[in-house]
């Protein structure tokens, strides 16, 4: 099945068409997984499109940047920009984002100096799962793959290469005729999904693992516990193991793609009732109640397209 490309691309300081935003095969980033990366949505709001956490997202990609020693050839306002400008060029209201910085072609060792280049592509993005999975849920598995641990590649940058993980655990789960991977961390306890926070319900309250457990401090993550500690919803960050998936009265993950969804079971055990409890669609519709005015945006979380 043939994918159907957006027509403009943001690329070193230039709107280009798709096409034309091109790199050359020895580049750094192809060969060792030297890039860092945002996944940032722009939803339709009674007031306009709004790209959901703008700043916080970019901040994040320039922190992941240092970590990594890139030095990036421009600041964060102009990737703002350039963000809003590639929905604009493309005519989108509703649409994924993809700020992007990698090493170019320069020298061929580990070490080698090189540029850095940058890109912002968009394009629409539905249900990262699948289609009606926000409703009905995912049966998810976990993964014979653990996350690295902590003191190997740092979980907080969200770089290229450590998504290699996540495609082990990914495809594995896909493979195995399950929506989603979940891995442990090296310690044996409870990490997070492919390229997903998790969140699981006891007694009315949430309980998500601690950025110790080797995942990325997910902005959706930070989003939920604002708002469920803001509606008086207790949320508890602790270790957990393996088994409270089996225990736990609900479940969900999160993520800018993923946004909140649901897990029914896991390794075809049920989760709870098998069906999204009450906590998780309190919490879908506190998240989604952003986008259409229902919840008050108190932070300042949604950046005008327009602005």
């Amino acid at each position: 099945m043939s994918t159907q490309y957006p027509e403009w691309i943001w690329h070193n300081g230039q709107i280009k068409r798709w096409q034309d935003a091109t790199t050359h095969v020895m580049s750094h980033a192809l060969h060792y997984g030297s890039s860092v990366f945002e996944g940032i949505r722009c939803y339709e709001t009674p007031n306009g499109p709004a790209i959901f956490r703008l700043s916080d997202h970019n901040k994040r990609l320039y922190a992941s940047a240092k970590i990594y020693d890139m030095p990036m050839p421009y600041g964060v306002d102009v990737i703002n920009a350039a963000c809003r400008e590639v929905i604009k060029k493309n005519n989108l209201t509703r649409a994924y984002l993809r700020p992007f910085a990698y090493r170019g072609l320069g020298g061929f060792g580990l070490s080698a100096d090189t540029p850095v280049e940058m890109s912002v592509a968009t394009w629409f993005m539905g249900p990262y799962l699948g289609e009606g999975v926000l409703d009905a849920g995912i049966d998810a598995c976990v993964s014979s793959w653990q996350r690295f641990a902590p003191n190997t590649i740092p979980a907080g940058a969200k770089a290229g290469g450590n998504y290699l993980s996540g495609q082990l655990i990914a495809r594995e789960a896909r493979r195995l005729g399950f929506g989603e991977g979940i891995a442990l961390a090296s310690t044996g306890l409870l990490s997070e999904g492919a390229g997903e926070n998790l969140f699981l319900v006891f007694d009315g309250a949430l309980h998500t693992t601690p950025v110790s457990a080797a995942l990325l401090n997910g902005i959706t993550r930070n989003t939920i516990i604002t708002l469920a500690r803001e509606a008086g919803i207790e949320v508890v960050e602790r270790d957990m193991p393996r088994e409270y998936l089996y225990l736990c009265d609900e479940l969900f993950m999160c993520g800018t793609a993923a946004e909140i969804t649901p897990i029914r079971s896991v390794d075809g055990r049920q989760v709870g009732t098998g069906q999204p409890g009450p906590v998780t669609r309190h919490v879908q519709e506190m998240f989604f109640g952003l986008f259409d005015g229902t919840t008050p945006d108190r932070h300042g979380w949604l950046e005008m397209l327009d602005a």
